[in-house]
């Protein structure tokens, strides 16, 4: 797929994610270290959903905000209370740049988070350091059904594409990551790689979230239809067993990832642990 850059057998992968829980990781491509969608919640504490939902969280995050390690900034793919908690808000600095779309931006900016910055559809930013460049892009997503969709927040999807070089240009391309976000499998997903090319690594938010009796994340099989789609050559699926309203297991994924022979990689990483986003074979 993409350049990889070489290295002894225990050089530092050039792209790798540490698992946090629900959909918050922390991402270190090339120099650049990212999280994403801050929830630090405690087990038995309760996420804030809207209209007056609530849901109580299961597990325990591996990581306090305390705990992190120094960010080059925040990528929040939509502003839910499990994905962006009272936690994150009082403890993550102010001046961090945080990229999400453009109505979790304007929030964010009134809470004081003066770095937050929107991405339309297919909006790229970028970031450089020591000769390396990072695009972040945002990719489009729909958090719920037909006109459910509207009375949800704007979510967003991110495409991650690390440069060896101050140019990015395709010749310096050393990795290029998908990473999701609540969306519900859609035909525009197809989208992803028909602008930017095959993906080296994928990170799916799953969970079959329902609200409502209405599916308002990938389940099991969506989420296989989505691999199907975009042949991500490493999966990572997160975002699954942390709240009430998760409805889809990891293991139903992993069962419908053997049923369907899925292409690439699957790597299923606990909360705490960090696995590679390169391709091994």
């Amino acid at each position: 797929m993409t350049n990889q850059p070489t290295g002894g057998p225990d050089a530092a992968p050039v792209a790798s994610v540490e698992f946090v829980g629900t959909a918050t990781t922390v991402l270190r491509l090339g120099p650049f270290t990212l999280l994403t969608d801050p929830n630090f919640l405690h087990r038995g504490q309760r996420a804030w959903l809207g209209y007056g939902l609530m849901s109580k969280r299961l597990s325990e995050p591996s990581l306090q905000v305390e705990q992190l390690p120094a960010l080059d900034g925040v990528v929040l793919s939509h502003l839910h209370g499990d994905h962006f908690d009272r936690v994150a808000r009082r403890g993550l600095a102010r001046e961090l740049p945080v990229v999400t779309t453009g109505e979790a931006a304007d929030r964010l900016r009134r809470w004081g988070f003066g770095g937050a910055r929107e991405l339309g559809t297919w909006e790229s930013t970028e970031m450089r350091r020591d000769g390396w460049t990072l695009r972040i892009t945002s990719t489009p997503g729909t958090h719920g059904p037909g006109p459910v969709a509207r009375v949800l927040p704007d979510v967003m999807g991110s495409v991650y594409e690390l440069f060896s070089g101050e140019g990015a240009s395709e010749s310096e391309l050393v990795h290029r990551l998908w990473v999701s976000g609540d969306t519900l499998r859609r035909p525009f997903l197809r989208e992803v790689v028909d602008r930017h090319g095959p993906l080296d690594a994928a990170v799916l938010h799953l969970g079959g979230t329902r609200v409502l009796g209405l599916l308002v994340t990938m389940d099991a099989r969506q989420g296989a239809d989505v691999v199907q789609m975009l042949e991500p050559g490493v999966t990572v699926p997160v975002h699954y067993d942390d709240y009430t309203v998760f409805r889809s297991s990891l293991g139903h994924f992993v069962d419908e990832w053997r049923l369907r022979r899925l292409p690439g990689e699957l790597r299923v990483v606990q909360r705490g642990e960090t696995a590679s986003l390169v391709r091994t074979s």
